[in-house]
């Protein structure tokens, strides 16, 4: 099978090139600038000093919503964004975005009225636990700023069901009910973007491993994080759009500082099938004892539960502490007091640094997250405007992305073609919303593939419309289950790695797949899926061995996931050392 061109290029490539626009962070906001300039035809590149959607973008809350608790600071018009841009989500990504009914557990009438009212003129003040009366007059609002394209249900609030009453702990009286969604892939729907621009604008390259060093003149220069080789290019206009690390950018990019501000979320993953299926599908949406805001909802089997909101000032060096591992499970035993509820059920944690705007806010959770777009125009060293995106929410990336696309548009004096609020989203493309439909589809194609209806429905949740074609691709390779890795095929591994990008095996783990946050990572499966992504990419054994350990490593420090043997392997020195049983050295 032919291959088409990838929009994914190493920096060498790049070398002597001239884009319209280059877009220095390919997280959600940098992709939507990107995805959404392409669709204007201006040529684009898009780079990362990572992985694309290895920053904060690959670690929210993986909700897809318009902020009920940014009603009480006044942030009204935020809020009838969000919510607008949530209901758009649904319609425009329904293969990954999904509707999420949620329950709100209420121990009083009037609690929490006085310093809601407070907090509404922008005065600091300690939040009280909210009762029903603030709760019902906020989804009221709630409901009224999202009207637009809405596709779910509103509000309601009723007593306490029998079942909730044996869940919740036992002040619990009323539970209010609503809707907003959640986003089962959010690395992958960041892939889709990239890969939608390049179809509109062929011209349009992504580089992942690619750090912007400095710029002078018209000229940027790149240096390939892999190699260290440094390459230019020129430019019309540089976009930054690197979130917690914009004012890092802007010095190497000579732009002002002191913008943003980051605070970190810690979430953590459950294997805990009793918290799951008490849940019933429902996120949990409740109040610490400390005023904190927390949700819990079940998640592709799992349980996952966040978060914490701490500032740090190096988003390089953020990981989740053990007392947030800690606070986070205590305010479940809170919530849950019937259930057992211990650190041994956690199989994964992760933690994105939010982008806030600068602030001396003491409490994190009272700033604003509004987002902004601010021109620095050239100066005698650069030569080119830069326009910088400050502060953003997962939700509101496509409005964003929007704002900052004008200002690159009347930069290069060019107008837009067109609007991407009603653009489907990569494998959203005439996905039915219908479930027959979408259940003879999947029949079909089992049909003409000869898969298990069981395994293209499992494509269909990844892929959405795409799936019949990537399933005829497979089953021509192979598509055969793995013995170690569930829900996926070599086939589809190899596809991954080849089409997407995939630089490390942490990128294949960690984003393209669900297998790390789903908690599926054993140094069986590890080793099973680093052999594939050898074979693929042409790893030699020593190249094979590094990455497993790397890996490894990375599971380990950042993500609390247990793999002793090949974590004991990483002091091992010598190259042709046995690595672990489960790996057998590739042929040289």
């Amino acid at each position: 099978m032919s291959e088409p061109a990838s929009v994914y290029l190493r920096p060498a490539a790049l070398a002597g090139r001239h884009f319209s626009s280059v877009i220095v962070g390919a997280g959600i906001n940098g992709a939507g600038v990107f995805r959404d300039l392409s669709h204007q035809g201006v040529d684009c590149l898009i780079i990362d000093k990572g992985d694309v959607a290895s920053g904060a973008s690959s670690a929210p809350s993986r909700m897809i919503h318009g902020g009920l608790r940014y009603l009480e600071h006044g942030s009204f018009s935020l809020v009838a964004e969000a919510t607008h841009e949530r209901n758009l989500l649904l319609r425009n990504a329904p293969h990954l975005v999904r509707p999420l009914k949620t329950v709100v557990p209420l121990s009083n009438f009037f609690g929490g009225l006085l310093s809601s009212m407070v907090r509404f003129t922008g005065i600091a003040m300690p939040s009280k636990a909210r009762g029903l009366f603030v709760v019902s007059l906020g989804l009221l609002l709630y409901d009224f700023l999202g009207r637009r394209q809405r596709v779910m249900p509103s509000h309601r609030i009723e007593r306490v069901a029998r079942a909730d009453g044996s869940l919740f702990r036992s002040s619990v009286r009323w539970t209010a009910t609503y809707f907003d969604a959640w986003i089962s892939h959010p690395e992958w729907l960041i892939h889709e973007l990239v890969e939608d621009a390049h179809r509109d604008e062929p011209r349009s390259v992504v580089a992942n491993y690619c750090r912007a060093i400095g710029c002078a003149g018209k000229t940027v220069y790149l240096q390939d994080e892999l190699t260290g080789e440094r390459v230019s290019i020129t430019a019309d206009t540089v976009v930054n759009a690197t979130g917690a690390w914009l004012d890092r950018s802007a010095d190497a990019l000579h732009g002002a500082g002191s913008r943003v501000m980051g605070t970190k979320g810690s979430h953590l993953i459950l294997d805990h099938p009793v918290l799951r299926d008490a849940l019933a599908g429902r996120m949990a949406y409740f109040e610490a004892s400390d005023g904190r805001v927390c949700i819990v909802y079940p998640f592709l089997g799992k349980v996952l539960v966040g978060s914490t909101d701490i500032p740090v000032d190096d988003p390089d060096r953020a990981s989740t502490d053990p007392d947030e591992v800690d606070y986070l499970l205590g305010v479940l035993r809170d919530l849950f007091p019937t259930l057992d509820i211990s650190a041994q059920q956690v199989v994964y944690t992760y933690v994105g640094v939010r982008p806030l705007a600068r602030s001396t806010a003491d409490n994190p959770g009272g700033i604003a997250r509004d987002h902004s777009v601010v021109l620095d125009p050239p100066n005698t060293t650069r030569h080119v405007p830069l326009v910088c995106l400050v502060g953003g929410k997962w939700t509101t990336f496509r409005a964003l992305a929007q704002h900052a696309a004008d200002e690159v548009l009347q930069q290069l004096g060019r107008k837009r073609r067109g609007s991407t609020e009603g653009l489907p989203i990569g494998g959203g493309a005439q996905w039915p919303a219908d479930e027959r439909e979408q259940q003879r589809l999947i029949g079909e194609t089992a049909t003409r593939t000869g898969l298990a209806p069981a395994r293209v429905a499992e494509l269909a949740g990844r892929y959405g419309s795409l799936a019949h074609t990537v399933a005829v691709r497979f089953a021509a390779d192979g598509d055969h289950a793995l013995a170690h890795t569930p829900g996926y095929s070599a086939a589809e591994l190899t596809y991954l790695c080849r089409r997407t990008g995939v630089v490390h095996l942490s990128d294949l783990v960690l984003r393209r797949t669900l297998l790390a946050i789903r908690g599926q990572v054993s140094e069986a499966s590890l080793a099973e899926v680093a052999e594939i992504a050898a074979k693929a990419l042409g790893w030699d054994a020593l190249r094979l061995r590094t990455e497993v350990q790397a890996c490894a490593l990375l599971l380990h420090e950042q993500h609390r996931v247990s793999l002793p043997r090949l974590a004991a392997e990483q002091h091992r020195t010598a190259p042709d050392a046995p690595l672990s049983p489960f790996i057998r050295p590739l042929p040289t």
